[in-house]
């Protein structure tokens, strides 16, 4: 959202009451709680759940639902990164939502070298919940900013990304291990593997990125293979800009059969 109070006050309320989404998972809200108003909280029809960070104007995610979640759970237990307020989670009877904010690495070497940490210690966490569904049945959905274009359909310009972080041999290679090795699902590219037109879901706010075009794909929903293989239709929403990123929506056909 690149702030919540940023997103409403450009029409994000609008958007979220014309759609009607089931379910909503925010990242980066940057706000504390002392200043996330009742209607920011929980707009009509929804009931906000979040996990703010400590530090004021950073990180933060979100969920907002309209069907109550048996349990909601903050974090990925890791003292490094749990207080950057990065992982929410919603468990249903035989179903699990996370509104996930991977960290970026752009700002400098500390911060990559941090990425890298948080790519390790989700890695466990992802194969544990991975585990769990090929044993229990229970599906996954991870949707969120994962700060990572997997391939060079993923972003307009990748020839001159390729030394620069979201587009690192190390991290490309990180997503191909989550998807080829460990079993996850790029739900958007499960349904379309060779479109690139309306794929981006970033732009720089630098230049004439957003005009061009010239944009990344790095939100994702990841899910393991069952409820990804109900993934019915995905785009991504731009006729308002709420942010430098545009919401990505899945349509998801969960009738019982």
């Amino acid at each position: 959202m690149n702030g919540i109070r940023a997103a409403y006050r450009k029409g994000f309320a609008e958007w979220l009451s014309t759609h009607q989404p089931d379910l909503v998972c925010l990242q980066e809200v940057r706000i504390q709680d002392k200043d996330l108003k009742e209607p920011m909280r929980h707009p009509e029809g929804y009931t906000g759940h979040f996990n703010l960070a400590q530090k004021a104007g950073y990180s933060g995610v979100g969920l907002y639902v309209k069907e109550a979640p048996h349990t909601v759970h903050l974090g990925m237990e890791c003292d490094e990164f749990d207080p950057e307020g990065r992982i929410i989670r919603a468990d249903y009877d035989d179903l699990t939502v996370i509104s996930a904010y991977l960290p970026s690495g752009t700002s400098g070497d500390a911060r990559q070298d941090a990425k890298y940490r948080f790519l390790a210690r989700f890695e466990h966490w992802l194969q544990t919940y991975m585990d769990d569904h090929r044993a229990t049945g229970r599906e996954y959905v991870i949707c969120g900013d994962w700060n990572i274009a997997h391939q060079e359909i993923d972003l307009k310009n990748w020839r001159g990304n390729q030394k620069n972080s979201g587009f690192l041999p190390e991290e490309r290679a990180w997503m191909t291990k989550i998807l080829d090795e460990m079993g996850w699902v790029d739900v958007y590219r499960s349904l379309y593997p060779d479109h690139t037109h309306e794929c981006y879901t970033w732009w720089s706010n630098r230049g004439q990125a957003w005009a061009n075009n010239t944009g990344w794909r790095i939100d994702y929903q990841i899910a393991t293979p069952g409820i990804a293989a109900k993934a019915k239709e995905a785009w991504v929403y731009k006729e308002e800009r709420y942010s430098d990123h545009a919401p990505l929506v899945v349509d998801y056909d969960l009738t019982p059969r």
